[in-house]
This record gives C-alpha cells, sequence and structure tokens, in this order.
C-alpha cells in the first residue's frame, strides 16, 4: 500500500494560521504548534509560506544523526519524532543539522521540538491536524498517486544545497511551469559580472545577485 504522506503547497496558502491553532491540539505538544508559518517577504508580498519537519530519508534523519544521546528516533515508515525528554540534554546539535531549519529549541523546557506529523492520528490512517483543517488544502495528506490524480502541480521531495541532495518523505508542490534553479550557475554569472565591473564598483557591490 503507499505510503502516505505530507504535501506542502505555498502557492495555496492564504496565511490563516489555522494549521498553527490545529497543531496546538495535537497530543504529543498539546498547546504548542510545532507548523510554522512564515511570510516570503513582508515588505512587498503578503505571499505566506508554511513549514513543517520535512522528515529526511537521504540522509536519514540529520538531526538523529548528530544528537549525542540518541534522544530523536525514527519510525519504520520514516517518520522523524521529536526529542525525547528524557534524553534531550539541550545541546542543540539537531539545530544545526538540519537543512531546513525546522527543530525548535524550547529554552525553558530544555527541549528541541518539531512536527512528528501527528504520529497518533497518522499511525492511525487519519490525516495530521493541519492538513485536516487546511482551508485552501495548502497542507494535503495523502500518497503520491493520489497527488498526481487529484492535484495540479509537480510534487518534488529531493531538495539540493549546493552539491549536496536531500530526499525527504514530505513534499514542496512547485508550480508545474517552474524550471530548475541551479543556484551555483547563478552564483557563477554574478562572480563573473562582478569581475567585468569591478573596475568600477566596490568588490562587495559586486557580489550582490
Amino acid at each position: 500500500m503507499p505510503v502516505k504522506t505530507l504535501f506542502v503547497d505555498p502557492a495555496r496558502c492564504i496565511g490563516c494560521r489555522a494549521c498553527e491553532a490545529a497543531c496546538r491540539e495535537c497530543d504529543s505538544h498539546k498547546g504548542e504548534s510545532m507548523v510554522m508559518v512564515d511570510f516570503v517577504n513582508r515588505g512587498l508580498s503578503v505571499a505566506t509560506q508554511p513549514t513543517v519537519c520535512m522528515h529526511c530519508e537521504d540522509p536519514l534523519a540529520p538531526c538523529a544523526q548528530v544528537c549525542p544521546v540518541m534522544a530523536i528516533l525514527f519510525t519504520s515508515d520514516g517518520v522523524v519524532q521529536q526529542a525525547d525528554p528524557s534524553r534531550c540534554i539541550g545541546c542543540r546539535n539537531c539545530g544545526y543539522a538540519c537543512p531546513f531549519g525546522v527543530p525548535k529549541f524550547d529554552v525553558k523546557a530544555r527541549l528541541m521540538k518539531k512536527c512528528n506529523l501527528c504520529y497518533d492520528r497518522t499511525s492511525q490512517d487519519m490525516k495530521p491536524w493541519c492538513a485536516q483543517v487546511c482551508p485552501t488544502q495548502a497542507l494535503w495528506y495523502g500518497n503520491y498517486e493520489e497527488f498526481i490524480n487529484q492535484r495540479e502541480g509537480h510534487a518534488v521531495n529531493l531538495t539540493g544545497f549546493g552539491t549536496q541532495s536531500v530526499r525527504t518523505k514530505v513534499y514542496h508542490v512547485l508550480p508545474e511551469e517552474t524550471p530548475r534553479l541551479d543556484l551555483a550557475a547563478l552564483l557563477d554569472e554574478a562572480r563573473a559580472q562582478g569581475e567585468r565591473g569591478a573596475g568600477n564598483q566596490p568588490r562587495e557591490e559586486a557580489w550582490v545577485l
């Protein structure tokens, strides 16, 4: 049976924060949201981006790999759990290792917290709270085959960071027409332009993309 997971579609997000309110109802972190709704550029746009744990698959859970006390465990179906309070020592290694900057460190509790895909619900084939309440389905729960048949957009679960790629359980949804963005090529182009114009401009300005 195809594995269900979360699909995040920023183009549908309207910034209502219903996902944050619903996340506070999750039994594993009652009263606190592990979903973050961020403004992309608040000064220029009303566009918002829901941020959840991406549940990295390859490399498997970088946050768990750097934990010196094995406080972060993951399930057989790839759901990365938040830190076990009885083990976490508050070293914050997980926050530094996460390529998406997701883990939140609770200073008062001295504990790393993050989305665990509402495992109390999804393990019983129920939707996570965020997807259950999202009015625009910017957060959508299902399997890849269902997404292809029911939704528009290009679902990707491979994110490049320079020469390293990270494959995740959770998908980001991009518009079909979105071209592949080669950041390394853009940086090389910016450097070349900077070198050509270096005679008339300070070096710092020549590196601005």
